[in-house]
């Protein structure tokens, strides 16, 4: 039965047709026979099996990304267009599901996509979240966090009518099993993500994101990363970590029983990747499974330790989890004799405290476990490896350098260029024909093309057309009016203090202060954000506050509209990042060199043509060494100059806040402008954290940010010179593919 049969005979079931349904029907619709299509692809299959565990899954809407991989998105667009419909508004009306947030759970989507891409059995394991982080309203200036539900009754979602019993110290929880089906790109595959989920989840609260957190039964499955500023919090996130590993390794036990493997040989037929620190439990936990399947302990840690590799994605000090031994006894008391025993074996190996898993404070470092624990460790790109080397995890290094290696983060161009940016997509297939859909690094035929004054111009249209389609999207969305022929400079990322969203904030203020001195821009800029702050990260919501009244400052000046707009995207997500990502001209990546691990929207960002202002921090670093110096903008200190400021304690913002060519930057937090506009103690906060602090150094690189900035908007002035560094990026964009990612993580640690 082909898709139109299949579509027609799900819209005749339901009492309507082609012609006569709404969009949301016809999604509905799309979803049920698609789904269809998948249950009939089998997943690969091998002697190994891969099983990805992460907290985090921000797969984005999958109408589009399923029917690129299965072969059908032309076949389906043109029978839409037959009736008088279009796919991008059919599309639309579908709910984005609500597995992630940031860069973790979408590296781990772009993985699930590649290894069904490149045939390789495995899958995904994590939580059925039915709300999401939050849904972001921007209100009265200010970020305002509801909950973001996604499921409907025709789902995505698998019902598999499995389920596992996880025990807690205070009561046993049955796991349901759901799956979200993850088809290969056109090769017969379908594996899946196991979305494990409490059997009588908690109606959404009636009151923003606020609920009873001691529900475990109701809530455990409902909002990802429940707002930890209290205990109850806290230990919901244990709580919430220990049912997705205990699940999960009950399922991988199941599934080895199922394919005739014995215990005794788990090393040869599992690989279980460990995606950020989220997941660790499942260490003590599959240990602890098989002692009660019969397994000795030095057996099964022998086992599991051949059998888990982890990836660090941080090097922040807050973001390598440690938890209070109290707060397992609290949760899972029968891992605690697990974890002591690997404790007293790592510190048998090495007595230094710092590599200790349960230290002296009583609290058991997460960390640590996975990297004693664990057959390889790696890094997510060349510098941030490096570093993890030679400081931040240097005691575990020289303990076992053989666990150490580097994978580049990817991404899957798949979404990311055919799926959100067709017309590009379709100009680099007729230029250099298919294979690059298959092979990214074919992406490299286009260099000879940068001397070629008839693709450079096309080039540039499909740029033109879709910063029309963005300003269209955010004047639907925002009603927001913006000038098409300026150039597009967006950040969009997590905020955070490091990824410097208020160092750009402190560059808008000087764009403003410059044209009302009369010194106008050679053409308009439009300043983009899109950022979700956490609920309890209080300088972050007040640096959206900040965007919001610089956004509604600029906006209401007859003398500066003109020239600049601020904006802040609402709730950016997925479905936002594919309109924002293919009209971006200078995609802004300005951590503090040394914080940033890797990044992946500077990877989208370059394959869609944007050029990458940045510090040589994180995938910047190696993107400056594909494209070469003159395709890039770089600015600031070093990661080992700025590594030597914080050992020395040699940093003090106040100096820089006096000096005279940015302090008055600063100081406009607190003029009369935004005071009547904003909120007095968000503003405050922020100015006294700029002078008083700091801590990720915004002022230190200010000014030659500033000054690299204005030199990058002076170039775009020669369209041909911008359009042939546009197209270096793109032509070397195919190294930051997924699938390259992949294929180096199979061969160098999961040998499927």
């Amino acid at each position: 039965m082909n898709v139109k049969e299949r579509l027609t005979d799900v819209l005749a079931q339901r009492g309507t047709t082609l012609d006569t349904c709404s969009n949301g029907a016809l999604c509905q619709a799309l979803l049920v026979a698609l789904r269809a299509y998948q249950q009939e692809l089998k997943p690969a299959q091998g002697q190994k099996k891969l099983y990805y565990f992460s907290a985090e899954f921000l797969v984005g809407r999958l109408l589009r990304a399923n029917l690129i991989n299965l072969g059908l998105e032309e076949e389906v667009e043109a029978l839409l267009k037959a009736h008088g419909r279009s796919l991008a508004q059919v599309e639309d009306c579908e709910p984005e599901p609500s597995l992630g947030n940031g860069g973790l759970g979408r590296l781990a989507a772009c993985f699930l996509d590649s290894i069904a891409s490149l045939g390789l059995p495995g899958d995904g394991v994590g939580l059925n979240y039915h709300y999401g982080l939050f849904r972001q309203d921007l209100k009265s200036g200010r970020q305002v966090e509801l909950p973001d539900p996604w499921i409907e009754d025709d789902s995505w979602l698998v019902d598999t009518g499995i389920s596992f019993p996880v025990t807690f110290r205070d009561c046993t929880l049955q796991a349901k099993l759901m799956d979200l089906e993850i088809p290969g790109y056109r090769n017969g595959v379908c594996n899946r993500l196991h979305l494990f989920d409490v059997e009588a989840p908690a109606p959404a609260p009636r009151d923003g994101i606020s609920f009873d957190k001691t529900d475990i039964a109701g809530h455990l499955t409902s909002f990802l990363y429940p707002d930890d500023s209290d205990e109850a919090g806290r230990l919901l996130r244990v709580y919430q970590q220990y049912f997705m590993v205990s699940a999960g390794a009950q399922l991988i036990l199941r599934e080895l029983e199922e394919r005739g493997c014995s215990l005794q040989s788990l090393d040869q037929h599992v690989v279980i990747h460990i995606n950020d620190t989220h997941p660790s439990m499942v260490i003590p936990e599959l240990i602890r499974l098989l002692m009660e399947r019969g397994v000795d302990l030095e057996r099964a840690i022998y086992l599991v330790e051949r059998t888990c590799a982890y990836t660090n994605h941080t090097i922040l000090a807050e973001a390598l989890e440690k938890w209070p031994v109290h707060y397992l006894e609290q949760v899972a008391p029968q891992l605690l004799p697990v974890i002591r025993a690997l404790d007293e074996r790592a510190k048998r190996h090495c007595a230094d405290p710092a590599v200790a898993i349960w230290d002296s404070n009583n609290l058991i470092h997460m960390a640590h476990m996975d990297i004693h624990y664990s057959s390889h460790v790696n890094g997510v790109a060349a510098l941030h490896t490096e570093i993890l080397k030679n400081t931040e995890l240097n005691s575990f290094y020289r303990l076992y350098p053989e666990k150490f290696n580097n994978k580049t983060n990817g991404i899957t161009l798949r979404r990311w260029l055919m799926g959100c940016n067709r017309p590009l997509s379709d100009l680099i297939t007729e230029a250099i024909g298919p294979a690059w859909k298959t092979d990214a690094q074919q992406l490299q035929n286009l260099a000879p093309l940068t001397e070629d004054a008839a693709f450079l111009a096309r080039l540039t249209e499909v740029k033109a057309d879709r910063k029309a389609a963005l300003a269209q999207w955010l004047r639907e969305k925002q009603g927001l009016s913006l000038a098409e022929d300026a150039v597009y400079d967006i950040q969009i990322k997590r905020l955070h203090q490091y990824k410097r969203q208020q160092m750009n904030a402190l560059y808008a203020i000087y764009k403003y202060l410059e044209i009302k001195a009369g010194h106008l821009p050679q053409r308009p800029l439009v300043m983009i954000w899109g950022a979700k702050a956490a609920p309890a990260y209080t300088l972050a919501k007040d640096t959206i506050h900040l965007l919001l009244c610089l956004q509604k400052l600029v906006a209401s000046d007859p003398q500066v509209s003109p020239w600049l707009s601020i904006v802040m995207v609402e709730n950016y997500n997925v479905s936002a990042a594919e309109m924002l990502v293919p009209a971006c001209d200078i995609s802004e990546q300005i951590s503090l060199a040394s914080k940033e691990a890797s990044g992946t929207g500077n990877m989208k960002l370059m394959a869609n043509g944007a050029v990458t202002l940045g510090t040589l921090d994180g995938a910047n670093v190696e993107i400056a060494e594909l494209v070469g110096r003159d395709n890039i903008y770089l600015f600031g200190r070093s990661s080992q100059e700025v590594i030597d400021l914080y050992q020395r304690n040699a940093y003090r913002s106040s100096d820089y806040w006096q000096r005279g060519d940015i302090g008055y930057l600063v100081d406009f937090l607190l003029s009369p402008e935004l005071l009547a506009l904003g909120d007095p103690q968000c503003l405050a906060r922020l100015y006294k954290d700029f002078i008083a602090k700091d801590y990720f150094m915004a002022l230190l690189d200010l000014r030659d940010y500033i000054d690299t900035k204005e030199r990058c908007l002076n170039d775009y002035e020669d369209r041909t010179a911008w359009s042939k560094k546009m197209l270096v990026n793109i032509a070397q964009s195919g190294y930051f593919s997924s699938d390259r990612t992949i294929a180096e993580y199979n061969r160098d640690i999961w040998h499927l």
